[in-house]
């Protein structure tokens, strides 16, 4: 902003005429699901991921996405960070204390390097560049921790990054990675453009939840090849812990003390006043007033309705608790979704939630649907020694009517304790009330929603066949099921324990774990089956098979995730061709990858889930001059394993034979000239089973 003298700052404040004078007032978050937000696409909060890192796992990584649906070829105007903005990360780590324990505050600045020309970069100059600058609330004060850091440009393209008559860069990828700056404080930082990994059917979905879509035609993850800004920390665990303690001194992998809520907002000045002699220039005044809040994902696509939207994301989750409850609490305790899994509502009409019906008579007594009262007819003597005989009865069984409130309700505003009766079925021995196998504890007590993490349990390594983008969801099916697990109720550490949602990685399949959650999987894996169990059978009942193999039809990422900080891949070139598959150049990219889309479920006996026929996995990725492709085969097959070049011209077939069963490891070298994008993909008995992207730097 130009330097202005006071009294001409006055005069513009207090003019009538030609101002434009506008009230920034409670406005919303993530991919356009609120009214408001959706005209000021700068300050929407799209996603918010909190994990511990598999790589370093004494690290917690914290990520913020803003700016939804960045197309990447947007110019000469590319989506950045705003400078009138506050974005901030919060994380509450004591119940005792009041508001944030620590914050996390980026504000940005921007400088037009070579403001004569049209072009966003032009010989070694930069417009609309970004530099931004992080502070730090904790221990009641306020410290600036990163000055002047630098954000990377947009990825515009080749000429823009890497030709002499552009940025003369190696790459865009060493541009990303010499943007990640350490803080005086001990933070990894990194601020800028990101592919985009969110995933979701967002045409079938919104289109009365016709998701996998009933029509025939192919579902589409309708945020390929679009970025958002990201802002990502990687900070020690004994820096987010209340009483700065190491995870080594944890008492065990469920130690409540050890759980963090995370949100993350921006926030604008109240008034936006446009100077009239039309130059542009602008002046922000008044208070700071919260206009976009994002915790647990979908919150306010899938549960507030429009009526609440907009004032949902101008408060914080520390506002009084009866108040939250009073105008929120029954979107969670009987939400509008269940009314489209129950064939006595809505059901029959939206044929592709069809897998997904709720529990309406489990154990032939406790109905957890429309106006049901789930759990709040129970009697003091069955309350004993649960969770609902404690201080906290009132919040989880408030009244009749309210059938979620013992699901729904927690997992998005207290988290879940490891208390009676969450535990999994296994060795409850029928009774859903009693003792049984812990799997879950991000029980922080302060009524308010907030992304939930227990920074104790053990990350899953990315390269396990375990991993699954089902998170705790798959982790309730090996508790309930793999005879490794299974056979005792004692605490054990379970694949997938620090899957969504107890925090939210990068991988997770968000919408598919909330709609099953909405559907009774997590009643049913505490020991409240479906309708059609039959006391001493199976618990594989084909309602709870159904809601288990339930997707959207949209599965993963459009593009490997990165293996090093900040894990989110680079940004979309404004040059790539999206529509085009790297093998064809004729078929569209995600009808091949999708229609093939393979399951994320552990092989279990009891439920009869198989594996998928190749799970694989590439690394390093960014590569040097070497990579090495590992994958696991679950039977004998004929396995063609071949390299394809951004053009979708093949590079190298690696592998072209029939293989056993198990782990196979091909190295591939490629020489040092040829940078770039290159494409890995794994087909079996001749379908397509898997492809990876690797960045050769």
């Amino acid at each position: 902003m130009k330097k202005r003298s006071t009294s001409f700052r006055l005069k513009i404040l207090f003019a009538a005429i030609g101002l434009t004078v506008f009230s920034v007032i409670l406005t919303s978050s993530s991919h356009r699901e609120a009214p408001l937000i959706a005209y000021d696409p700068q300050a929407d909060n799209t996603d918010v991921y909190a994990f511990r890192n598999p790589e370093h796992p004494n690290k917690i990584v914290i990520i913020a996405n803003y700016i939804p649906g960045q197309l990447p070829e947007d110019g000469p105007i590319y989506a950045n960070f705003g400078e009138n903005i506050r974005y901030e990360i919060h994380v509450k780590n004591d119940a005792e204390t009041k508001g944030d324990d620590i914050t996390y505050r980026f504000t940005f600045r921007k400088v037009n390097e070579d403001p004569t020309t049209i072009f966003h970069i032009r010989l070694g100059k930069e417009n609309q560049k970004d530099t931004y600058t992080l502070e730090r609330y904790s221990d009641h004060h306020w410290t600036t921790i990163v000055c002047n850091g630098k954000v990377p440009p947009p990825n515009i393209g080749p000429r823009s990054i890497q030709s002499p008559v552009g940025l003369n860069a190696p790459s865009y990828q060493t541009i990303m990675q010499n943007s990640v700056t350490t803080a005086t404080t001990g933070e990894k930082v990194f601020a800028g453009p990101v592919d985009d990994p969110f995933f979701a059917d967002l045409g079938g979905i919104f289109d009365l939840g016709d998701a996998p879509r009933t029509d025939g035609s192919h579902p589409q993850d309708h945020l390929k090849c679009k970025n958002v800004s990201t802002l990502a920390l990687e900070i020690p665990i004994e820096a987010l812990q209340k009483d700065h303690k190491a995870v080594s001194r944890a008492k065990n992998i469920l130690d409540g003390d050890f759980v963090i809520g995370v949100w993350a907002s921006a926030s604008r000045k109240r008034i936006k006043i446009l100077n009239p002699k039309g130059d542009g220039d602008e002046l922000h005044v008044g208070d700071w007033v919260q206009v976009s809040r994002l915790g647990m994902p979908l919150t306010n696509e899938g549960l507030n309705p429009f009526g609440v939207k907009d004032l949902y994301n101008s408060l914080s989750p520390y506002q009084d608790p009866a108040k939250q409850i009073r105008i929120f609490g029954d979107f969670f305790y009987n939400p509008e979704l269940a009314l489209y899994m129950d064939d006595a509502k809505f059901g029959t009409v939206v044929p592709a939630l069809k897998p997904l019906r709720i529990q309406k008579n489990s154990l032939g007594m406790f109905g957890f649907g429309d106006g049901q009262n789930g759990l709040y007819g129970l009697t003091p003597a069955q309350r004993a020694g649960t969770v609902f005989a404690g201080p906290y009865a009132p919040l989880l069984l408030p009244g009749p009517g309210k059938p979620r409130s013992v699901d729904i309700w927690p997992i998005f505003n207290t988290g879940v304790p490891n208390m009676r009766p969450y535990q999994l079925a296994t060795g409850k021995g029928g009774n859903p009330l009693a003792e049984g196998k812990p799997f879950i504890n991000n029980f922080l007590p302060v009524v308010g929603d907030m992304l939930r993490l227990n920074m104790a349990v053990p990350p899953t390594p990315r390269t396990s066949a375990d991993f699954s983008a089902l998170g705790l969801v798959q982790a309730g099916v090996l508790g309930l099921t793999d005879p490794r697990f299974n056979t005792t109720k004692k605490l054990e550490w379970i694949p997938n324990m620090d899957g969504f949602p107890n925090g939210r990685r990068l991988e997770d399949d968000a919408i598919r774990i909330e709609l099953q959650t909405v559907s009774g999987i997590v009643l049913a894996a505490i020991g409240l089956p479906y309708d059609d169990y039959v006391p001493g059978g199976p618990l594989a009942t084909p309602r709870l098979v159904g809601v288990l193999k339930y997707h959207t039809g949209i599965d993963k990422n459009d593009t490997a995730l990165n293996v090093k900080f900040p894990y989110e891949q680079t940004p979309w070139s404004g040059k790539h061709n999206c529509n085009c598959d790297y093998a064809s150049q004729t078929t569209m990219k995600n009808e091949v990858s999708e229609v093939n889309a393979v399951n994320t479920f552990a092989e279990t006996s009891e439920l009869g889930l198989a594996r998928p026929g190749i799970i694989a996995s590439a690394y390093p990725n960014p590569m040097a001059t070497s990579n090495t492709i590992q994958y696991k085969l679950d039977q004998d097959a004929n396995v063609q394993v071949t390299v394809f070049n951004a053009l979708g011209q093949p590079v190298k077939v690696l592998s072209n034979q029939r293989q056993t069963a198990g782990m196979h490891t091909i190295d591939w070298v490629l020489p040092s000239t040829q940078k770039g994008n290159y494409f890995i993909q794994l087909s079996k008995n001749g379908l397509l089973k898997q492809t990876i992207k690797v960045v050769k730097e």
